[in-house]
């Protein structure tokens, strides 16, 4: 855990409270009155805790983003796919690598700590790894989509491959072709999508899920 301290406006009718890490430039007083403020609690640097078991084996999980746009986007799909274990980012079209600045900052090193590589042609790409044994499973709503939740076969081919496609027009219809399954997320709301970022972290961690289930009936 990052170290840093809590700290509090004295002022009684403000109470501001906020973290403050050391990186931060804040001074002695409050950001929002301008009052004194003091320190309420001092948390030490500390090493995670991991709930992954270092002895389990890798999950063969792949993703595969064709033009997505905002490299604020992908940076913080990188840092979630490290998070769940992604073995190797495939990004396709116009969607920006970790050699763009903007990436690193929302991908926070994980852009140097999992594998990607860049490819000009989703569909190529994808034919390509599903003639390998791959299992290609794309993220989007439509009349053929089932929901990500619905429990699936076990007798999945590995690795999966997550696809993600564009933020305004969603996966390339030539993908969703020849993709073994179309995923969804149930919406209950006004709005029927979600930020590809947003969506990706729900989704990967459900196919996690699912994929951990499997091994353990192998």
């Amino acid at each position: 855990m990052t170290q840093f301290q809590i700290r509090q406006c004295t002022e009684p009718t403000c109470r501001l409270r906020f973290p403050v890490t050391p990186e931060d430039r804040i001074g002695k007083h409050c950001p929002r009155c301008g009052s004194p403020i003091q320190i309420v609690i001092e948390q030490p640097d500390t090493a995670p805790i991991s709930l992954i078991d270092p002895a389990a084996q890798p999950l063969a999980l792949h993703v595969l983003l064709d033009n997505v746009r905002s490299t604020f986007n992908v940076g913080s799909i990188f840092r979630t796919a490290d998070g769940a274990g992604v073995q190797q980012l495939y990004l396709c079209g116009i969607t920006p690598t970790p050699e763009h600045p903007k990436v690193g900052k929302t991908a926070l090193g994980a852009e140097q700590a999992i594998a990607w590589s860049q490819h000009h042609n989703a569909v190529d790409l994808a034919c390509s790894l599903q003639a390998r044994g791959a299992t290609l499973w794309a993220l989007e709503d439509g009349p053929t989509a089932a929901s990500l939740f619905k429990p699936t076969s076990l007798a999945m081919s590995e690795p999966v491959v997550l696809i993600m496609g564009n933020e305004v027009t969603g996966v390339d219809p030539g993908l969703l072709a020849i993709c073994d399954r179309i995923l969804a997320i149930p919406m209950s709301g006004v709005k029927r999508s979600l930020n590809v970022a947003t969506a990706f972290g729900i989704a990967i961690y459900e196919i996690r899920r699912q994929l951990e289930e499997r091994n353990k009936h192998l």
